[in-house]
């Protein structure tokens, strides 16, 4: 490869980590072709990407951005993956796909500037989605006016089952 190649790789890869939520670097020694498609596979739905460059284009790259700290674990080949959207998906993928396939080992992470453990990403995996949270949110905000509104219209419900009976009571006396 040349230096041109390399600039512009390096370019591309800078270009990807500035948009970038988390990145994880992961070991993938041993993992066949056919592992590594259905891996990046089942990231791409998890709007991730799976690359493989020479650590010394990745160390570059990565110079001056929040992801910085991966470079002290460059010393073997590894993946980097990259996340543009929902945290916790593609770190679901990874852990499914690395439970399935022990040639897969989660080295680190980087989430808002903060190296993650391999043991801190399997507890973000854990996690319910970013959807799933809106949704639990939302019908919590809903079930709180519909527990107000219910409250509210006890009184004057109360107040009508009152006139109701003193009707009915009246009726009976004619």
């Amino acid at each position: 490869m040349d230096r041109s190649a390399k600039e512009q790789v390096v370019a591309e890869l800078r270009e990807k980590l500035n948009k970038t939520k988390l990145a994880i670097l992961a070991d993938y020694k041993g993992m066949k072709v056919k592992q590594m498609t259905e891996l990046r596979n089942e990231l791409r739905k998890a709007d991730s990407e799976m690359t493989v460059v020479k650590n010394n284009l990745l160390n570059i790259a990565m110079q001056d951005s929040d992801f910085t700290p991966l470079g002290d674990h460059l010393k073997n080949p590894r993946a980097i993956i990259m996340n543009y959207g929902d945290v916790v998906e593609p770190t679901k993928a990874l852990v499914e796909f690395a439970k399935k396939n022990a040639e897969l080992e989660i080295i680190t992470g980087i989430l808002d500037g903060k190296l993650l453990t391999p043991d801190q990403i399997k507890v973000l995996a854990e996690l319910p989605s970013k959807d799933v949270l809106i949704a639990k949110f939302l019908s919590l905000l809903v079930a709180v006016q519909t527990q107000f509104v219910t409250v509210l219209s006890g009184v004057p419900r109360s107040f009508v089952q009152v006139l109701e009976a003193y009707r009915l009571k009246k009726e009976e006396e004619n």
